[in-house]
């Protein structure tokens, strides 16, 4: 059983920062890939970044310079420092992993963006 409790989700003003984490725990072998994707009200989920195992990250363009992730493989965690925040960030964000054998989901943590 593999379990993803993501962190850090909240109310901030625009032009403020949060900083999401997913931690990873159960029977996880090998995680190659780690992301963040998200999904406004009346939206279809999209990706907003990802990481691979060595640290390449990969970024929707409309959170690119805005965003930045990380992991940690040793904790078997991703992070999402999330800066310049606008209104239009507002969604709830999903962490996601890949191992070798399935991909996993977390429940989501919700971000709101408004003054």
């Amino acid at each position: 059983q593999v379990r993803l409790v993501e962190s850090g989700g909240g109310l901030v003003q625009p032009g403020g920062s949060l900083r999401l984490s997913c931690v990873a725990s159960g029977s996880i072998f090998s995680i190659k890939t780690m992301g963040w994707y998200r999904q406004a009200p009346g939206k279809e989920r999209e990706l907003v970044a990802t990481i691979t195992r060595s640290g390449t990250a990969n970024y929707a363009d409309s959170v690119k310079g805005r965003f930045t992730i990380s992991r940690d493989n040793t904790k078997d965690t991703v992070y999402l420092q999330m800066n310049s925040l606008k209104p239009e960030d507002t969604a709830v964000y999903y962490c996601q992993i890949d191992t070798a054998f399935s991909n996993y989901w977390g429940q989501g943590t919700q971000v709101t963006v408004s003054s």
